[in-house]
């Protein structure tokens, strides 16, 4: 398996050298991107000046591998930091983000910055700044988002690894869509900061989409340990001992959480992956959601119309003017709009629910050790598929002029078909709980598809055990370039 751990062997015993392999990765760049804008900036000569400078080590398990950052968030200093938006196009990080200082301490040489729709408000990456970025298995469909750049990197065969980070599904989704693993880690186990360590109160995180469970763990424990300034730190479950040679106690479900339709691919995926675990010898049984649905995803709505909001005021402030429905697209002044008028009251209303529901799912994993349903509701969208239409679009040309309550249902409106497509990814976000995509199915269209595992908050040893099982069986369906490799 061509995985980073393998390069990274490679580089150390000096089988190839580093000015070599990245001299070719940056001629493959260059000949596969424009087909694909997964990447949105990349520099032959501060690719190859780092490849001509960098001094391997021994004790960093991912010394001189490449790995791509996301335009959003994951910033180095003197880098661009555009967030996918028009207003920040020419904007510069004056100094890396804390998880971005942690890759490089394991070794690792960031590449070029990645596709990533508009402030990653959705869960495909189409920004108006950049253009869509596509499917390296077939370029007519989303690599999805919003972490869809970095998920192309890797599915293409360019890169065995990149940086992408996870707010209500951004890593898993692309991961399901493009054949890859992807991890959302326990809310707090991953640094933050110091520009903000709050991420959609929690609800965001950085991670990476991988292609071995070996490079997923190895990267885990490795960037594990969050800044003592943040305000969220996971539980000590993840620092202990679990005994795990044992049949784990898997529950199950393929209803959306929000009763909308859910594909037959997702059901056969579930089901396929459902018998490799009995017969692995792991207890299965259906169960239903524990909460209300609509409920949980309003609350979501409410923190990310709230969290604009108060981005967008800070921007104002650095800007020194309004902002206008021309800066920004569409969707995201809708969101905006809608967060200039949620009361404090309602937010802290929408933060509770979020506790709840981290309770009941909590109470679910005193019983069951996982919880297993599909990644997505359905495969990659096509590029040109419609998530608004012409009556909402009208609608959001007007939003300013909308009361709360009737701004609330525009934006459920305006999220409904992207959240018909990936409806169960959000939940481990406002939980907090950890939660892993594995790709396990192809569809009779030859596209992957992914399953989702979920695990109490720090337990992601037991999302670890579950993923090596399947993988040691040889049921992921990953990208030819390793799956071959």
């Amino acid at each position: 398996m061509r995985d980073a751990t393998y390069w990274a062997e490679k580089f150390k015993q000096k089988d190839i050298s580093l000015v070599e392999y990245y001299t070719e990765l940056d001629k493959r760049v260059r000949e596969i991107n424009p087909e694909l804008n997964a990447f949105v900036e990349w520099d032959k000569e501060t690719v190859l000046g780092a490849a001509k400078t960098f001094s391997l080590r021994e004790d960093q398990p991912f010394s001189g591998v490449p790995i791509p950052l996301k335009m959003l968030g994951q910033n180095k200093a003197g880098w661009k930091s555009t967030f996918g938006s028009r207003l920040l196009a020419e904007h510069r990080s004056s100094r890396n983000s804390n998880f971005v200082s942690r890759l490089e301490k394991l070794g690792f040489v960031p590449a070029g910055q990645t596709n990533t729709p508009e402030f990653g408000l959705k869960n495909i990456t189409d920004p108006v700044l950049y253009g869509p970025a596509r499917n390296p298995w077939n370029t007519a469909y989303s690599p999805g988002g919003s972490s869809g750049g970095a998920a192309a990197a890797v599915a293409s065969g360019l890169f065995p690894i990149a940086g992408a980070s996870d707010g209500g599904g951004s890593i898993r989704m692309p991961a399901a869509f493009c054949g890859l693993i992807g991890l959302k880690p326990t809310r707090g186990a991953m640094p933050t900061g110091p520009n903000g360590y709050r991420g959609w109160q929690g609800a965001a995180i950085d991670f990476a989409v991988t292609v071995s469970m070996r490079d997923t763990e190895t990267l885990f424990y490795a960037m594990r340990g969050n800044d003592k300034a943040s305000p969220y730190h996971p539980p000590r479950d993840e620092w202990q001992v679990h005994e795990k040679d044992r049949p784990l106690k898997i529950a199950y479900l393929t209803a959306s959480p929000v009763d909308t339709p859910v594909s037959a691919e997702a059901e056969l995926a579930l089901a396929q992956t459902a018998t490799e675990l009995e017969k692995l010898g792991h207890e299965l049984t259906e169960v239903t959601w524990p909460f209300n649905g609509r409920e949980v995803m309003e609350s979501y709505y409410v923190m990310m119309g709230a969290e604009t909001s108060g981005m967008f005021d800070g921007i104002q402030q650095t800007l020194a003017r309004q902002l206008t429905m021309n800066d920004m697209e569409l969707l995201t002044w809708g969101l905006y709009k809608y967060g200039e008028t949620i009361p404090v009251k309602r937010y802290i209303h929408a933060l509770n629910v979020w506790d709840a529901t981290s309770l009941k799912m909590e109470q679910l994993f005193s019983t069951y050790d996982l919880l297993l349903t599909p990644t997505t509701a359905n495969s990659a969208p096509r590029i040109d598929q419609e998530f608004q239409s012409d009556r909402i679009r009208a609608v959001l040309g007007y939003a300013e002029e909308l009361k709360e309550a009737e701004l609330a249902q525009l934006v459920y409106e305006m999220f409904y078909k992207g959240l018909s497509l990936t409806p169960y990814t959000q939940l481990a976000n406002l939980a907090g709980q950890p939660a892993i995509s594995l790709p396990t199915h192809m569809t009779a269209a030859g596209m992957p598809f992914g399953v989702q595992f979920m695990a109490s908050k720090g337990r992601e040893d037991l999302l670890f055990h579950i993923g090596k099982q399947l993988e040691e069986q040889q049921l992921f369906q990953l990208p030819k370039a390793y799956s071959e490799g």
